[in-house]
């Protein structure tokens, strides 16, 4: 019977990152868009097609944004790779030299350190100082379409259930029962979130409900500051 696999969380962190805001941001986006206009308005077309609009618009906005954001990291890395590439050709020893230093105050010997430098090189130099010297892997490269997709589709996830709160409560209790299940969705999303990466359930919770209760009591605030009913 061999060793039991070792389960690691860091392979997730990308996906799971992007997934993770997509659905939080679904949730107290469109969540604080109905009880904010749901404090200035007592029917239930307004806030429907409000929260509608912002589910619509934030989602693109989510995808967009992580697409740009991880496309200019991944721009990065390829930059500094193709640099690496063209250093190994131009310094092959000086490269070398700076990879055996890098094990070395990762605590080998120098002599073990020259020597699994030399073998790396011989290997794949391009891949031992992209991991070792750039800290650029197959885990942690930027992936453009995946945050893009995992993000916006989350957030339209995430979004749909205030919405679909929205549509079946009674109108007389919209703010106070749309917060309660946000308040819900939320604790939910953050106990799985950290159920997913390992992390501390009971911190996640506390963390994106505290925050959510911020966010939507301000939102909600400002309907009822504008004054404004419409009929």
């Amino acid at each position: 019977m061999g060793p039991n696999p070792e389960n690691h969380y860091i392979n997730k962190s990308n996906w799971l990152r992007a997934a993770i805001l997509g659905a939080n941001d679904g949730i107290l986006s469109t969540a604080s868009i109905i009880i904010g206009v749901a404090a200035a308005s007592n029917q239930r077309d307004p806030i429907i097609i409000a929260g509608l609009a912002g589910l619509v618009a934030g989602a693109f906005s989510m995808a967009a944004g992580e697409y740009v954001s991880v496309s200019s990291q991944s721009d990065l890395e390829a930059a500094d790779l193709q640099r690496e590439k063209q250093e190994l050709i131009d310094f092959p020893q000086e490269e070398e030299s700076e990879l055996a230093k890098i094990y070395v105050d990762r605590g080998l010997t120098q002599n073990l350190a020259n020597q699994v430098a030399r073998q790396l090189t011989e290997h794949n130099a391009l891949e031992a100082h992209a991991r070792d010297e750039l800290g650029i892997n197959e885990i942690t490269q930027a992936n453009p379409f995946q945050a893009a997709f995992a993000s916006g589709a989350a957030f339209v996830f995430g979004g749909s259930l205030p919405l679909l709160v929205a549509f079946t409560i009674p109108i007389q209790n919209m703010i106070s029962l749309q917060y309660v299940f946000a308040i819900a969705f939320l604790g939910l999303l953050g106990a799985i979130a950290a159920k997913a990466g390992g992390s501390s359930i009971l911190r996640a919770v506390i963390r994106i409900t505290f925050w959510g209760t911020v966010a939507m009591g301000l939102t909600g605030l400002i309907g009822y500051l504008f004054g404004v009913n419409v009929a």
